[in-house]
Protein backbone atom coordinates (compact mmCIF):
# COMPACT_ATOMS: atom_id res chain seq x y z
CA UNK A 1 0.00 0.00 0.00
CA UNK A 2 1.62 3.30 -1.10
CA UNK A 3 1.92 6.21 1.71
CA UNK A 4 1.87 9.54 0.82
CA UNK A 5 3.84 11.91 2.58
CA UNK A 6 2.52 15.59 3.25
CA UNK A 7 5.58 18.23 3.34
CA UNK A 8 8.37 15.57 4.21
CA UNK A 9 11.10 17.93 6.20
CA UNK A 10 13.64 16.07 6.27
CA UNK A 11 15.97 15.17 3.34
CA UNK A 12 17.98 12.25 2.07
CA UNK A 13 20.71 10.84 3.15
CA UNK A 14 22.72 11.94 0.39
CA UNK A 15 22.06 15.36 1.75
CA UNK A 16 23.17 14.73 4.61
CA UNK A 17 26.44 13.46 3.37
CA UNK A 18 27.66 15.96 1.52
CA UNK A 19 26.64 18.39 4.05
CA UNK A 20 28.85 16.79 5.88
CA UNK A 21 31.96 15.81 4.20
CA UNK A 22 31.85 19.60 2.40
CA UNK A 23 32.17 20.89 5.71
CA UNK A 24 35.63 19.12 5.95
CA UNK A 25 38.44 21.67 4.63
CA UNK A 26 40.79 19.28 2.55
CA UNK A 27 38.37 17.22 1.36
CA UNK A 28 36.64 17.46 -2.57
CA UNK A 29 33.22 16.16 -2.83
CA UNK A 30 32.34 14.08 -5.98
CA UNK A 31 28.28 13.52 -6.12
CA UNK A 32 27.46 10.30 -8.71
CA UNK A 33 24.14 12.26 -9.50
CA UNK A 34 22.28 13.96 -11.61
CA UNK A 35 23.06 18.43 -12.27
CA UNK A 36 19.86 19.31 -10.64
CA UNK A 37 21.20 17.38 -7.16
CA UNK A 38 24.17 19.54 -7.52
CA UNK A 39 22.14 22.72 -7.63
CA UNK A 40 20.00 21.65 -5.17
CA UNK A 41 22.64 21.36 -2.55
CA UNK A 42 25.39 22.72 -3.71
CA UNK A 43 23.47 26.15 -4.03
CA UNK A 44 19.93 26.84 -4.20
CA UNK A 45 18.71 24.89 -0.61
CA UNK A 46 22.08 25.89 1.15
CA UNK A 47 21.81 29.78 0.38
CA UNK A 48 17.95 29.55 1.04
CA UNK A 49 17.70 28.03 4.83
CA UNK A 50 20.91 29.42 5.87
CA UNK A 51 23.40 31.81 3.74
CA UNK A 52 26.37 29.49 3.55
CA UNK A 53 28.39 30.16 1.03
CA UNK A 54 28.77 28.21 -2.56
CA UNK A 55 30.08 24.91 -1.95
CA UNK A 56 33.52 24.91 -3.89
CA UNK A 57 34.88 21.93 -2.99
CA UNK A 58 32.08 19.93 -4.50
CA UNK A 59 31.37 18.63 -7.99
CA UNK A 60 28.67 16.80 -9.72
CA UNK A 61 28.63 13.74 -12.76
CA UNK A 62 26.35 15.44 -13.86
CA UNK A 63 24.26 12.29 -14.79
CA UNK A 64 21.81 12.08 -17.84
CA UNK A 65 18.55 10.10 -18.84
CA UNK A 66 21.27 8.03 -20.91
CA UNK A 67 23.17 6.75 -17.97
CA UNK A 68 20.17 6.49 -15.76
CA UNK A 69 18.53 4.61 -18.31
CA UNK A 70 20.82 2.22 -20.08
CA UNK A 71 24.95 2.91 -19.90
CA UNK A 72 25.21 3.27 -16.23
CA UNK A 73 27.38 6.16 -14.37
CA UNK A 74 30.95 4.76 -14.42
CA UNK A 75 32.24 6.75 -17.27
CA UNK A 76 31.18 9.74 -16.09
CA UNK A 77 32.89 9.30 -13.16
CA UNK A 78 36.29 7.98 -14.36
CA UNK A 79 35.65 10.96 -16.81
CA UNK A 80 35.67 13.49 -13.98
CA UNK A 81 38.30 11.85 -11.77
CA UNK A 82 40.77 12.11 -14.74
CA UNK A 83 39.99 15.82 -15.55
CA UNK A 84 39.38 16.86 -11.76
CA UNK A 85 43.20 16.25 -11.51
CA UNK A 86 45.04 16.72 -8.19
CA UNK A 87 43.73 19.53 -6.13
CA UNK A 88 45.54 18.59 -2.77
CA UNK A 89 42.36 17.42 -1.15
CA UNK A 90 41.20 13.91 -0.71
CA UNK A 91 37.98 13.28 -2.58
CA UNK A 92 35.23 11.16 -1.51
CA UNK A 93 32.92 10.07 -4.17
CA UNK A 94 28.96 9.63 -3.15
CA UNK A 95 26.02 8.06 -4.20
CA UNK A 96 23.27 9.87 -5.14
CA UNK A 97 19.53 8.40 -4.89
CA UNK A 98 19.57 8.50 -9.35
CA UNK A 99 23.00 6.39 -8.90
CA UNK A 100 21.89 3.88 -6.47
CA UNK A 101 18.74 3.20 -8.56
CA UNK A 102 20.72 1.96 -11.40
CA UNK A 103 23.00 0.02 -9.08
CA UNK A 104 26.59 2.02 -9.43
CA UNK A 105 28.79 0.88 -6.91
CA UNK A 106 31.91 1.90 -7.75
CA UNK A 107 34.26 0.77 -4.90
CA UNK A 108 35.94 -1.95 -6.85
CA UNK A 109 36.21 0.30 -10.07
CA UNK A 110 38.26 2.97 -7.81
CA UNK A 111 40.43 0.33 -6.16
CA UNK A 112 41.72 -0.25 -9.83
CA UNK A 113 41.80 3.15 -11.05
CA UNK A 114 41.52 5.62 -8.50
CA UNK A 115 43.00 3.91 -5.48
CA UNK A 116 43.31 7.19 -3.57
CA UNK A 117 39.45 8.25 -4.02
CA UNK A 118 36.90 6.84 -1.24
CA UNK A 119 33.60 5.91 -2.26
CA UNK A 120 30.72 6.71 -0.09
CA UNK A 121 27.36 4.89 -0.38
CA UNK A 122 24.96 7.53 1.05
CA UNK A 123 22.10 5.19 1.06
CA UNK A 124 20.20 8.05 -0.35
CA UNK A 125 16.80 5.61 -1.32
CA UNK A 126 16.65 4.32 2.48
CA UNK A 127 17.45 7.23 4.89
CA UNK A 128 17.21 10.27 6.02
CA UNK A 129 19.63 13.45 6.60
CA UNK A 130 20.09 12.83 9.62
CA UNK A 131 20.82 9.08 9.37
CA UNK A 132 23.15 10.24 6.80
CA UNK A 133 25.64 12.00 8.86
CA UNK A 134 25.39 9.84 11.37
CA UNK A 135 26.86 7.33 8.85
CA UNK A 136 29.15 9.51 7.27
CA UNK A 137 31.24 10.88 10.44
CA UNK A 138 31.40 7.17 11.39
CA UNK A 139 32.71 5.98 8.01
CA UNK A 140 35.50 8.77 8.50
CA UNK A 141 36.70 7.54 11.46
CA UNK A 142 36.66 3.75 10.06
CA UNK A 143 38.14 5.20 6.74
CA UNK A 144 40.85 7.65 7.83
CA UNK A 145 41.73 7.25 11.73
CA UNK A 146 45.58 6.67 12.05
CA UNK A 147 44.82 3.83 14.45
CA UNK A 148 47.58 5.40 16.95
CA UNK A 149 47.40 4.80 20.56
CA UNK A 150 44.97 7.08 22.90
CA UNK A 151 47.33 9.66 24.54
CA UNK A 152 44.72 11.79 26.10
CA UNK A 153 45.23 15.63 26.62
CA UNK A 154 44.57 16.52 30.01
CA UNK A 155 41.70 18.91 30.61
CA UNK A 156 40.54 19.09 26.25
CA UNK A 157 37.18 18.79 24.55
CA UNK A 158 36.18 18.42 21.04
CA UNK A 159 32.88 19.01 19.76
CA UNK A 160 31.11 16.75 17.67
CA UNK A 161 28.50 17.31 15.30
CA UNK A 162 27.91 21.19 13.37
CA UNK A 163 27.53 20.06 9.52
CA UNK A 164 26.08 22.26 6.98
CA UNK A 165 22.20 22.52 7.19
CA UNK A 166 21.87 22.55 10.81
CA UNK A 167 19.33 25.24 12.12
CA UNK A 168 20.86 27.72 14.36
CA UNK A 169 24.56 26.32 14.57
CA UNK A 170 26.75 29.08 14.88
CA UNK A 171 24.86 30.81 18.09
CA UNK A 172 24.65 27.03 19.73
CA UNK A 173 28.56 26.43 18.44
CA UNK A 174 28.97 29.70 19.81
CA UNK A 175 27.44 29.16 23.36
CA UNK A 176 28.74 25.63 23.66
CA UNK A 177 32.03 26.91 23.48
CA UNK A 178 32.07 29.42 25.89
CA UNK A 179 30.54 26.90 28.52
CA UNK A 180 33.50 24.66 28.02
CA UNK A 181 35.96 27.58 27.86
CA UNK A 182 34.16 29.26 30.67
CA UNK A 183 34.96 25.49 32.85
CA UNK A 184 38.63 26.22 32.06
CA UNK A 185 38.64 23.46 29.44
CA UNK A 186 40.66 23.41 25.72
CA UNK A 187 38.77 23.04 22.44
CA UNK A 188 40.73 20.58 20.58
CA UNK A 189 38.37 20.33 17.78
CA UNK A 190 35.21 21.34 16.45
CA UNK A 191 34.65 18.14 14.23
CA UNK A 192 34.04 18.41 11.13
CA UNK A 193 32.98 22.50 10.49
CA UNK A 194 36.16 23.50 11.80
CA UNK A 195 38.23 20.78 10.74
CA UNK A 196 40.27 18.99 7.96
CA UNK A 197 39.79 15.50 7.63
CA UNK A 198 43.04 14.29 9.16
CA UNK A 199 41.86 15.79 12.51
CA UNK A 200 39.36 12.84 12.75
CA UNK A 201 42.51 10.69 14.36
CA UNK A 202 42.64 13.66 17.23
CA UNK A 203 39.11 13.03 18.53
CA UNK A 204 40.43 9.81 20.58
CA UNK A 205 43.18 12.08 22.34
CA UNK A 206 40.36 14.01 24.14
CA UNK A 207 39.06 13.85 27.65
CA UNK A 208 35.83 14.48 26.61
CA UNK A 209 33.67 14.64 23.38
CA UNK A 210 30.51 16.47 23.40
CA UNK A 211 27.95 15.96 20.64
CA UNK A 212 26.07 18.89 19.43
CA UNK A 213 22.80 16.85 18.58
CA UNK A 214 20.75 14.11 19.57
CA UNK A 215 19.91 13.26 16.10
CA UNK A 216 23.59 12.60 14.96
CA UNK A 217 27.19 12.14 16.15
CA UNK A 218 26.63 9.47 18.57
CA UNK A 219 28.06 6.83 16.63
CA UNK A 220 31.21 8.54 16.19
CA UNK A 221 31.62 10.53 19.69
CA UNK A 222 31.54 6.75 21.00
CA UNK A 223 33.96 5.08 18.56
CA UNK A 224 36.59 7.04 20.32
CA UNK A 225 36.44 5.28 23.51
CA UNK A 226 36.32 8.74 25.09
CA UNK A 227 33.38 10.29 27.66
CA UNK A 228 30.69 11.49 26.13
CA UNK A 229 28.65 15.04 26.72
CA UNK A 230 25.57 16.30 25.10
CA UNK A 231 24.86 19.98 24.61
CA UNK A 232 22.38 21.41 27.46
CA UNK A 233 18.95 22.82 27.22
CA UNK A 234 17.92 25.07 29.37
CA UNK A 235 19.11 25.57 33.43
CA UNK A 236 19.35 22.44 34.80
CA UNK A 237 21.03 20.04 31.78
CA UNK A 238 23.99 23.15 31.31
CA UNK A 239 24.34 23.29 35.23
CA UNK A 240 24.78 19.83 34.70
CA UNK A 241 26.69 19.79 32.01
CA UNK A 242 29.27 22.11 33.27
CA UNK A 243 29.58 19.92 36.93
CA UNK A 244 29.74 16.94 34.47
CA UNK A 245 32.60 18.77 32.17
CA UNK A 246 34.48 19.70 34.90
CA UNK A 247 34.53 16.57 36.85
CA UNK A 248 35.66 14.50 33.83
CA UNK A 249 38.54 16.84 32.93
CA UNK A 250 39.94 17.66 36.49
CA UNK A 251 38.54 21.53 36.42
CA UNK A 252 36.32 20.99 38.91
CA UNK A 253 36.82 23.88 40.94
CA UNK A 254 37.03 26.07 38.01
CA UNK A 255 33.74 24.76 36.64
CA UNK A 256 31.87 25.13 40.25
CA UNK A 257 33.18 29.09 40.41
CA UNK A 258 32.13 29.46 36.38
CA UNK A 259 28.82 28.42 37.57
CA UNK A 260 28.06 30.46 40.11
CA UNK A 261 29.60 33.31 38.48
CA UNK A 262 27.07 32.64 35.65
CA UNK A 263 24.23 33.14 38.00
CA UNK A 264 25.36 36.83 38.45
CA UNK A 265 25.52 37.68 35.16
CA UNK A 266 24.53 35.34 32.40
CA UNK A 267 21.81 34.31 34.02
CA UNK A 268 20.75 37.59 35.61
CA UNK A 269 18.41 38.97 32.94
CA UNK A 270 16.38 35.77 33.11
CA UNK A 271 15.31 36.23 36.84
CA UNK A 272 14.63 39.89 35.91
CA UNK A 273 11.93 38.70 33.56
CA UNK A 274 10.76 36.02 36.20
CA UNK A 275 10.30 38.48 38.65
CA UNK A 276 8.37 41.85 36.38
CA UNK A 277 5.17 42.23 35.98
CA UNK A 278 5.02 39.73 33.50
CA UNK A 279 5.99 36.60 35.38
CA UNK A 280 1.94 36.10 36.16
CA UNK A 281 1.86 35.64 32.16
CA UNK A 282 4.07 32.50 32.31
CA UNK A 283 1.74 29.97 33.49
CA UNK A 284 -1.10 30.61 30.76
CA UNK A 285 1.31 30.67 27.77
CA UNK A 286 0.58 27.52 25.48
CA UNK A 287 2.84 26.35 23.15
CA UNK A 288 4.07 23.82 20.48
CA UNK A 289 7.06 22.50 19.18
CA UNK A 290 7.92 20.64 15.61
CA UNK A 291 11.70 20.53 15.41
CA UNK A 292 14.61 18.21 15.30
CA UNK A 293 14.53 15.89 18.31
CA UNK A 294 17.38 18.23 20.13
CA UNK A 295 14.95 21.13 19.80
CA UNK A 296 11.78 19.04 20.14
CA UNK A 297 12.69 17.97 23.41
CA UNK A 298 15.11 20.75 24.85
CA UNK A 299 12.62 23.24 24.45
CA UNK A 300 9.78 21.38 26.19
CA UNK A 301 12.11 20.64 28.92
CA UNK A 302 13.04 24.30 29.30
CA UNK A 303 9.97 26.21 28.27
CA UNK A 304 7.28 23.63 29.95
CA UNK A 305 9.37 21.87 32.55
CA UNK A 306 11.44 24.73 34.05
CA UNK A 307 9.36 28.03 33.32
CA UNK A 308 6.12 26.49 33.75
CA UNK A 309 4.33 27.16 30.26
CA UNK A 310 1.71 24.44 29.38
CA UNK A 311 3.37 22.60 26.24
CA UNK A 312 0.38 21.91 23.98
CA UNK A 313 2.70 18.65 21.82
CA UNK A 314 6.23 18.22 21.24
CA UNK A 315 7.15 16.33 17.93
CA UNK A 316 10.56 15.03 16.14
CA UNK A 317 9.79 16.81 13.11
CA UNK A 318 11.78 13.07 11.33
CA UNK A 319 9.03 11.28 12.86
CA UNK A 320 6.00 13.65 12.04
CA UNK A 321 3.27 13.11 10.46
CA UNK A 322 2.42 16.67 9.33
CA UNK A 323 -1.45 16.26 8.66
CA UNK A 324 -2.18 15.20 12.24
CA UNK A 325 -0.04 18.06 13.04
CA UNK A 326 -2.25 20.33 10.98
CA UNK A 327 -5.27 19.07 13.08
CA UNK A 328 -3.52 19.54 16.14
CA UNK A 329 -2.86 23.16 15.65
CA UNK A 330 -6.23 23.79 14.36
CA UNK A 331 -7.70 22.00 17.82
CA UNK A 332 -5.55 23.32 19.97
CA UNK A 333 -4.50 26.96 18.41
CA UNK A 334 -1.22 27.34 20.43
CA UNK A 335 -0.10 31.15 21.69
CA UNK A 336 3.45 30.00 20.48
CA UNK A 337 4.67 27.41 17.74
CA UNK A 338 7.93 26.28 17.61
CA UNK A 339 8.92 24.80 13.70
CA UNK A 340 9.49 25.11 10.59
CA UNK A 341 8.03 26.69 7.09
CA UNK A 342 5.39 24.30 6.90
CA UNK A 343 3.90 24.61 9.83
CA UNK A 344 3.72 28.29 9.87
CA UNK A 345 1.87 28.04 6.52
CA UNK A 346 -0.46 25.29 8.34
CA UNK A 347 -1.10 28.44 10.91
CA UNK A 348 -2.21 30.64 8.36
CA UNK A 349 -4.48 27.91 6.21
CA UNK A 350 -6.02 27.38 9.65
CA UNK A 351 -6.47 31.41 10.51
CA UNK A 352 -5.10 30.73 13.80
CA UNK A 353 -3.75 34.03 15.63
CA UNK A 354 -0.04 32.48 16.33
CA UNK A 355 2.77 33.54 17.15
CA UNK A 356 4.98 32.03 14.77
CA UNK A 357 9.16 31.06 15.86
CA UNK A 358 11.49 29.45 13.21
CA UNK A 359 13.45 26.86 15.29
CA UNK A 360 14.23 24.50 12.37
CA UNK A 361 14.76 23.53 8.44
CA UNK A 362 13.46 23.81 6.02
CA UNK A 363 13.57 27.82 5.73
CA UNK A 364 13.08 30.74 5.05
CA UNK A 365 15.22 31.93 7.50
CA UNK A 366 18.97 32.75 8.04
CA UNK A 367 20.60 32.29 11.44
CA UNK A 368 24.09 33.16 10.93
CA UNK A 369 24.67 35.69 13.89
CA UNK A 370 25.65 34.15 16.98
CA UNK A 371 23.25 36.67 19.35
CA UNK A 372 20.49 33.77 19.11
CA UNK A 373 21.54 30.77 20.95
CA UNK A 374 19.08 27.80 21.62
CA UNK A 375 21.05 25.98 23.76
CA UNK A 376 22.92 27.11 27.43
CA UNK A 377 22.26 29.25 29.66
CA UNK A 378 22.32 32.30 26.68
CA UNK A 379 19.45 30.29 25.01
CA UNK A 380 17.36 30.24 28.35
CA UNK A 381 17.83 33.95 28.57
CA UNK A 382 17.37 34.53 24.66
CA UNK A 383 14.22 32.27 24.33
CA UNK A 384 12.19 33.98 27.47
CA UNK A 385 13.14 37.19 25.74
CA UNK A 386 11.32 36.67 22.83
CA UNK A 387 8.51 35.51 24.40
CA UNK A 388 7.98 38.44 26.64
CA UNK A 389 8.65 40.49 23.98
CA UNK A 390 6.14 38.86 21.56
CA UNK A 391 3.73 38.52 24.32
CA UNK A 392 4.13 42.86 24.67
CA UNK A 393 3.25 42.47 20.83
CA UNK A 394 0.40 40.88 21.42
CA UNK A 395 -0.83 43.73 24.26
CA UNK A 396 -0.33 46.05 21.50
CA UNK A 397 -2.73 44.56 18.58
CA UNK A 398 -5.43 45.15 21.65
CA UNK A 399 -5.01 48.92 22.19
CA UNK A 400 -7.46 51.29 21.78
CA UNK A 401 -7.25 53.40 18.33
CA UNK A 402 -8.26 56.10 16.80
CA UNK A 403 -10.04 54.86 13.70
CA UNK A 404 -10.32 56.39 10.41
CA UNK A 405 -12.83 59.01 9.61
CA UNK A 406 -16.16 57.77 7.37
CA UNK A 407 -16.24 54.38 9.69
CA UNK A 408 -19.69 53.61 10.93
CA UNK A 409 -20.25 54.96 14.86
CA UNK A 410 -20.98 52.60 17.26
CA UNK A 411 -24.25 52.70 18.63
CA UNK A 412 -24.66 54.52 22.26
CA UNK A 413 -24.09 52.72 25.70
CA UNK A 414 -27.16 51.23 26.63
CA UNK A 415 -28.85 51.05 23.56
CA UNK A 416 -28.33 47.65 22.98
CA UNK A 417 -29.25 44.52 25.28
CA UNK A 418 -27.52 40.99 25.90
CA UNK A 419 -29.62 37.79 26.06
CA UNK A 420 -28.55 35.24 28.90
CA UNK A 421 -27.43 32.36 26.16
CA UNK A 422 -25.51 35.26 24.00
CA UNK A 423 -23.12 36.47 27.46
CA UNK A 424 -22.50 32.51 27.82
CA UNK A 425 -21.10 32.29 24.33
CA UNK A 426 -19.09 35.24 24.48
CA UNK A 427 -17.70 34.63 27.61
CA UNK A 428 -16.71 30.97 26.06
CA UNK A 429 -15.36 32.76 22.83
CA UNK A 430 -13.01 35.21 25.05
CA UNK A 431 -12.16 32.20 27.56
CA UNK A 432 -10.13 30.83 24.23
CA UNK A 433 -7.88 33.73 23.26
CA UNK A 434 -5.17 34.09 25.64
CA UNK A 435 -4.98 35.24 28.89
CA UNK A 436 -3.32 38.29 28.53
CA UNK A 437 -5.89 39.90 26.13
CA UNK A 438 -8.99 38.27 27.29
CA UNK A 439 -9.97 41.88 28.72
CA UNK A 440 -8.98 44.05 25.78
CA UNK A 441 -10.56 41.08 23.44
CA UNK A 442 -13.99 40.48 25.37
CA UNK A 443 -14.41 44.35 25.25
CA UNK A 444 -13.45 44.50 21.32
CA UNK A 445 -15.62 41.35 20.38
CA UNK A 446 -18.74 42.76 22.46
CA UNK A 447 -18.36 46.38 20.57
CA UNK A 448 -18.40 44.72 17.29
CA UNK A 449 -21.21 42.11 17.85
CA UNK A 450 -23.41 45.02 19.06
CA UNK A 451 -22.20 47.23 15.83
CA UNK A 452 -23.63 44.22 13.74
CA UNK A 453 -26.90 44.00 16.03
CA UNK A 454 -27.48 47.97 15.03
CA UNK A 455 -26.60 47.35 11.68
CA UNK A 456 -29.67 44.95 11.84
CA UNK A 457 -31.51 46.91 13.17
CA UNK A 458 -31.81 44.96 15.98
CA UNK A 459 -31.80 46.27 19.93
CA UNK A 460 -30.79 42.54 21.08
CA UNK A 461 -27.51 40.59 20.86
CA UNK A 462 -28.05 37.10 20.35
CA UNK A 463 -26.05 33.89 20.12
CA UNK A 464 -26.41 33.46 15.83
CA UNK A 465 -24.80 37.14 15.70
CA UNK A 466 -21.73 35.85 17.97
CA UNK A 467 -21.47 33.45 16.05
CA UNK A 468 -21.33 35.48 12.87
CA UNK A 469 -18.75 37.63 14.05
CA UNK A 470 -16.56 34.49 15.21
Amino acid sequence: MTKTVRDESTASAYWGAVNTFAALKDVHVVADAPVGCYNLVGAAVIDYTDAVPYLENFTPTSLTEKEIASSGSSEKVINLLENLGNNNKEIILVSSAESEMIGSDHENMLRQRFPDVRFFASNSLGDNEWQGRDRALGWLYNTFDDNSTPGVKTGTVSIVGPTYGCFNSPSDLFEIKRLINGCGVEIQHVYPWESKLSDISGLKHSDVIVVMYKEFGRTLAEMTGRPVLEAPFGLKETARFIDELGEMTGNAAKADAFLQQEKQSTLKPLWDLWRGPQSEWFPTIRFGVAADRTYAEGLATFLGEEMGMQCLFSQDSAETDNNILREKLAETKPQFMFGRIVDKIYLSEIDAQTRFIPAGFPGPIVRRALGTPFMGHSGAVYLIQEIVNALYDTLFTFLPITKKTGQEAPPPPGTITWTKEANAVLEAIVSKAPFISQISFGREMKKKAEALAARQGKDTVTPDLLQMLK
